[in-house]
């Protein structure tokens, strides 16, 4: 059973977390040769505030 935890900064819409759990799991499913039904996708949103990229905070990029 893999489970593929995806962080992003938030924002996307649910159509691209739609699409990217959609193709994240053929290609899990593909290449790990299990069935589609047994990948799991998790996404954690992050706030622009609770992150930082080379010492700044992406809210203040």
């Amino acid at each position: 059973m893999p489970f593929v935890h995806i962080e992003m900064v938030e924002g996307r819409t649910v159509e691209q977390k739609r699409e990217l759990a959609k193709r994240v799991t053929e290609a899990v499913s593909e290449i790990a040769g299990v069935p589609a039904e047994r990948v799991h996708v998790i996404f954690q949103d992050m706030k622009k505030e609770d992150y930082a990229s080379g010492g700044t905070l992406v809210l203040d990029k």
